[in-house]
């Protein structure tokens, strides 16, 4: 028999009920975007699997190849323009880069310049040690996480993949993510993946091309949405996603000519270079990032020598083979540890750096996902990279992409970029004044205490889609999984987020000049 009064007793599950009900009710309220737990360009830089001496050595070591080696495979224009800014055609057609032209090219190279979104409010600031987190890739089927099975991917997943982004907090910018397979002409193809991508969302999108003339078109047609070519190069929404490079260290000609467009189009770069360790990449990890590092060096030169000063993107994305197989292997600690190597070095150059994560090799969002997808964020995230690709939705290494993922990567990240922002040691946060009333004052327990209240929300953050239930919850909840919690999340957006930022007239427009080809029916419009 309990010896607690019967009056104490309900006094005390009052107090509980109350303080459960004003939690609910904080957790409820929208906060301030300064008051977030969280929120988009957070600063990294704790976790530095590099020491200065050994970022040194890779780039001495990178400019060594670049000076000794060289690049392969230019094209004449961009022989021209190198050439004139100082790099040196050799007899075997490779052209070679002097310590002193890649030196004076990462001095004059832009800084600080902003990634704009269609809308302000998603405009980023990725540089010095700032991190933001977007999608990308270009994967070629969609995952049914249900029956497992992975059909083709198609122009209206694209949008509706943009569009689900467009509704999540942690997920910072949207690069295409799959490939518009439906499409089997390549210029269709290229100007529908621009489309759908932002008409699907305004954060800022990154999308790629094979052909000048597709990349020309496409910029017409944002010039329309931006109101003008001015207003366009005023603030460049898109970016251009770039493989301008073929590892080993030879430029990729058609991706060349798309760079000069894009540079000259007031578009910026995703200089990209996806080198795979073991495979296109020395298998040694230090070897993999030298190359890399030469390659987006070289890249760098590029730009710069066809216009001083043009926003260009840092991409050293080193991938990962599983040395067994050849295969890719987008999940590994490996992979991990190259792109946070990779942020390192952004920094060092004091450029903005893109890097990858997320690439899950497994098939499906199941607890092999959500452990690689999480060991990797946290490592490359508070390594300060300032754009992770590739973060949210992927499976199978870049060959399948999941709605379903999306929402559960949306928790992963938004608990990666809590433990980018730390701990908060003000004296206020010390709490020796909480503890004092708690203790000799108060009940004895910080339930339902003011700071408590206060803290909640602004100091910790909960998951959409991951589940705190106890038992006893769960089981009278139907046992949900995380899938079948984020596909219940996901239907309502599918039904009802048609986002509309660009107008009808505007659309109209686009659609009497240039064939697209996502209806107009799946986009919410008659």
């Amino acid at each position: 028999m309990s010896s607690i009064p019967m009056e104490s007793s309900q006094k005390d599950m009052t107090v509980r009920r109350g303080g459960r009900e004003a939690r609910r009710a904080m957790r409820a309220a929208p906060l301030a975007e300064n008051e977030r737990p969280v929120r988009p360009g957070l600063e990294g830089g704790r976790y530095k699997p590099l020491s200065d001496a050994e970022v040194l050595k890779i780039h001495n070591a990178a400019l060594d190849v670049l000076e000794q080696i060289g690049m392969a495979d230019a094209i004449p224009s961009g022989i021209e323009v190198m050439t004139r800014a100082g790099a040196k055609l050799n007899d075997n057609g490779r052209l070679t880069f002097p310590r002193a032209l890649v030196e004076d090219t990462i001095a004059k190279a832009a800084r600080h310049f902003p990634l704009y979104g269609q809308d302000p409010r998603h405009d980023m600031e990725p540089w010095g040690k700032r991190v933001y987190f977007g999608t990308a890739g270009a994967a070629v089927h969609m995952v049914d996480p249900v029956t497992g099975e992975y059909r083709d991917s198609e122009t209206k997943d694209l949008y509706d993949i943009a569009r689900v982004v467009d509704t999540l907090d942690h997920v910072h910018f949207f690069q295409r993510s799959v490939v518009c397979r439906d499409l089997a002409d390549p210029f269709e193809m290229d100007f529908n993946t621009c489309y759908a991508s932002v008409a699907g969302t305004s954060k800022h999108v990154g999308a790629s091309w094979v052909d000048p003339k597709h990349l020309e078109a496409s910029l017409e047609m944002l010039h329309m949405i931006a109101g003008s070519e001015k207003k366009w190069r005023e603030r460049p929404f898109v970016s251009q996603s770039n493989c301008f490079v073929v590892p080993p260290l030879k430029f990729a000609q058609d991706a060349c000519r798309c760079l000069e467009v894009a540079v000259r189009g007031g578009m910026p770069v995703l200089l990209l270079s996806a080198g795979q360790a073991g495979a296109t990449a020395p298998a040694a990890l230090a070897g993999a990032i030298v190359q890399e590092v030469a390659e987006c060096l070289a890249g760098l030169v590029y730009v710069n020598a066809i216009q001083p000063g043009a926003p260009a993107i840092f991409g050293t994305w080193c991938f990962v083979s599983d040395l067994r197989t050849g295969a890719m292997s987008g999940g590994s600690s490996e992979q991990a540890l190259l792109s946070a190597a990779s942020a390192q070095l952004a920094q060092y150059y004091d450029l903005t750096g893109g890097t990858a994560s997320g690439m899950t090799d497994s098939k499906l969002p199941d607890a092999q996902s959500g452990a690689e997808k999480a060991y990797n964020h946290a490592l490359v995230g508070n390594a300060g990279a300032n754009l992770i690709y590739e973060s949210a939705g992927m499976q199978a290494s870049l060959l399948g992409f999941c709605l379903e993922s999306l929402l559960i990567d949306n928790d992963i990240i938004g608990a990666t970029q809590r433990t980018i922002k730390g701990i908060d040691t003000s004296d206020e946060s010390l709490s020796i004044e909480t503890i004092r009333k708690t203790c000799l004052e108060g009940p004895g327990h910080y339930l339902g205490s003011e700071q408590t209240l206060q803290r909640m929300q602004t100091e910790y953050i909960y998951p959409g889609v991951g589940d705190r239930m106890n038992p006893k919850e769960w089981v009278e909840q139907g046992r949900p999984d995380a899938i079948a919690k984020a596909q219940k999340k996901l239907k309502p957006i599918m039904a009802n987020h048609f986002p509309g930022h660009i107008s009808r007239e505007v659309d109209d427009a686009i659609r009497a000049k240039f064939p697209v080809r996502l209806d107009r029916a799946h986009m919410g419009k008659a």
